[in-house]
């Protein structure tokens, strides 16, 4: 299928991220790629910005198509190449798409070229990375939980927001009881039932079978949900747990409930 080619303007920016002096491809990498995507390296001795630009500009008027300029996208934004830094690909993955969505374009975490709804103006290109977080304000989440993953949702990083997510429930329930752990630990802490028949921290008054109940389930979702989310984001490279958007809504969405749930929560004498 035959890729409209992209506005030069916008090529232009594509290579601004790519050949970024600081944190761009070195002039070695650009050269390699370069040969491997059959593309001709026009003028070695630019600046990488420009010697790239020169590069995919008159590949794709020969063309007359962007499908070389994206196969290239793709092979230098793959992110095997990255497993050693992917901080460093997620921030190079949102710097590209804030220019690809002006094409209708966006690099998803498989390091592929998809389809997204296209950006007019400076604001929709932020809006087409903020999606996840209109979603969750859409469901009403947690403020805690925005608040906590502001930066990683802003720049569309699932596997980040997730676990600032997990983290901001965590900080919770230290901060109801000065305990210092984290994970399972904290929460067998702060709402297990010991000797004393109560926990440090009681989601209700437990006078009842049924509060009885419902304290210890909302405690097994919380160790759950550490153990699901908080254990393998915290531990696992972000390139070997992938994390959908559809996965990051509904666990945000548990993150609020736990976190609505600690807002009441009421601290006894245990």
């Amino acid at each position: 299928m035959k890729i409209p080619a992209f506005n030069e303007a916008n090529l232009e920016q594509v290579c601004n991220v790519l050949g970024d002096t600081d944190t761009g491809l070195t002039g070695s990498e650009i050269g390699r790629y370069l040969k491997e995507c059959s593309i001709t390296d026009l003028n070695s001795g630019m600046t990488k910005r420009i010697r790239l630009y020169q590069a995919l500009l008159a590949r794709q008027r020969s063309d007359g198509c962007a499908n070389n300029i994206c196969a290239f996208i793709q092979r230098v934004m793959n992110p095997v190449l990255y497993v050693q830094s992917p901080d460093y690909f997620q921030k190079k993955q949102t710097e590209i798409n804030h220019v690809l969505s002006f094409e209708g374009l966006k690099l998803n975490d498989e390091g592929k070229l998809e389809h997204c709804k296209q950006a007019r103006t400076i604001t929709d290109a932020h809006e087409a990375a903020d999606q996840l977080r209109r979603k969750l304000r859409d469901r009403g989440v947690h403020s805690d939980v925005l608040r906590f993953c502001r930066a990683e949702l802003v720049e569309g990083n699932y596997f980040h927001a997730v676990l600032e997510a997990a983290k901001s429930v965590a900080q919770k329930i230290r901060d109801k009881t000065g305990f210092t752990s984290d994970g399972v630990e904290l929460v067998d802490a702060a709402l297990g039932i010991g000797k004393k028949a109560y926990p440090v921290l009681a989601f209700s008054s437990l006078s009842t079978d049924s509060e009885l109940s419902e304290h210890k389930g909302l405690t097994n979702l919380m160790k759950g949900f550490f153990g699901t989310f908080r254990n393998p984001t915290a531990h696992a490279p972000r390139i070997a747990w992938m994390i959908t958007e559809q996965d990051a809504l509904d666990m945000m969405t548990m993150a609020s409930l736990l976190h609505r749930r600690l807002d009441n929560a009421i601290k006894t004498d245990a």
